[in-house]
């Protein structure tokens, strides 16, 4: 793990899913590496009521209702398909089950306007075909084609940003279980599944309009919906777990403390208010204030002090992390945060003090310096 910058979930939690599969009884599909119910505490986390001797820790943060009919899905022969706003864990949540199911999590292939149906299915090695002519060796499967060889879990991110030619090539895929190969005669021209083999997608919910599924694709899916988390508490224990890994990467020791963790939940709450009042776009942050963007706002903060200022998370440079990290348009961004500042923030500056008065001095510092 330490040449990765970032570890697959298979390999950074190896030793927790060696120790589930060792004592799971449960009954699972005929491939999958852990139950059902397994899969559920190693996304969840464990309670005392399953009688694990180890604990498993939460990884992540959600409806446990949403996690099982994932996983009840993934038993099926339809795919998933992960639907939520940005920031509401989709891919992290795909990775985990995907990790879990048959430790392999990295088959994955991003949905762009660039995405061809090569890319979900295969291309060929122009030199060995030059050389040789074609074969299944000079042939390069597809994430997807190496999943339905080895009956594992194939991904697909933001499904929504490919055109419709590409996501109609995954419905055979779906609904048939195999790939045909024109180019090649017998055996060799068709791929077929092998059992395992499912895929997950994610959508972006506020992508609806870009290249929107097809009636024929969605009966091949079974949608669930992730939610916005509203809870307090869980956007807190959220943030709080994806910076304590951020720490643990860049092996900084820097505490973050809860006053400031809390400047961030409410500062994020009351933008959000203010979005869902606004009229208009324009009265209303580019940013979809999610919880990946708290954490990015947490991050830079961290780092610009750990190798910028005294070591220590300060709400002056939290301050100055959420308005450089938020302002994206001007003047439409910047006239709301200085809005914001100018109002909310100064009148919690006056009334509560605390880590106010030095986070809004820094919001209006860097608000200036943007002008």
């Amino acid at each position: 793990m330490s040449d990765m910058l970032r570890a697959p979930a298979e390999t950074k939690y190896a030793d927790e899913l060696d120790y589930l599969e060792s004592v799971d009884s449960g009954p699972k599909p005929s491939t999958w590496r852990l139950s059902p119910k397994m899969i559920r505490t190693f996304v969840l986390g464990s309670e005392p009521s399953d009688g694990l001797e180890r604990e498993t820790a939460q990884k992540w943060f959600g409806e446990r209702s949403v996690v099982e009919r994932a996983i009840v899905t993934l038993a099926s022969d339809r795919g998933l398909l992960l639907l939520g706003d940005p920031g509401t864990g989709k891919s992290w949540l795909a990775e985990l089950l995907a990790a879990a199911v048959c430790r392999n999590s990295t088959q994955v292939v991003q949905g762009t306007a660039g995405t061809t149906e090569d890319h979900i299915k295969y291309s060929w090695n122009v030199s060995m075909v030059i050389a040789k002519g074609q074969s299944r060796a000079s042939m390069i499967p597809s994430p997807i084609m190496t999943a339905m060889e080895t009956g594992t879990i194939g991904r697909f991110e933001e499904l929504t940003r490919s055109t419709s030619d590409v996501q109609d090539a995954l419905i055979s895929i779906l609904s048939e279980k195999y790939v045909s190969v024109p180019e090649l005669k017998g055996e060799d021209g068709t791929v077929f599944a092998k059992p395992g083999f499912a895929v997950i997608a994610t959508a972006n919910s506020r992508d609806r309009g870009v290249n929107d599924l097809s009636s024929a694709l969605k009966r091949r899916f079974n949608f669930v919906q992730i939610p916005v988390v509203t809870d307090k508490r869980s956007e807190a224990e959220i943030v709080r777990f994806r910076t304590e890994e951020l720490l643990r990467r860049h092996q900084i020791e820097l505490d973050v403390p809860p006053t400031l963790l809390d400047v961030l939940l409410r500062s994020f709450e009351d933008l959000r208010a203010v979005a869902t009042a606004a009229g208009s776009d324009d009265e209303r942050l580019e940013s979809a204030l999610s919880t990946a963007e708290q954490i990015g706002v947490l991050e830079d903060a961290i780092l610009h002090s750990n190798f910028f200022g005294e070591r220590a998370l300060t709400a002056h440079a939290l301050g100055s992390s959420l308005v450089a990290s938020l302002s994206r348009r001007a003047p439409e961004d910047t006239s709301i945060l200085t809005k914001y500042l100018a109002n909310t923030v100064h009148q919690r500056s006056e009334q509560e003090g605390g880590e106010w008065p030095q986070f809004l001095a820094a919001g209006l510092e860097t608000l200036k310096a943007l002008a």
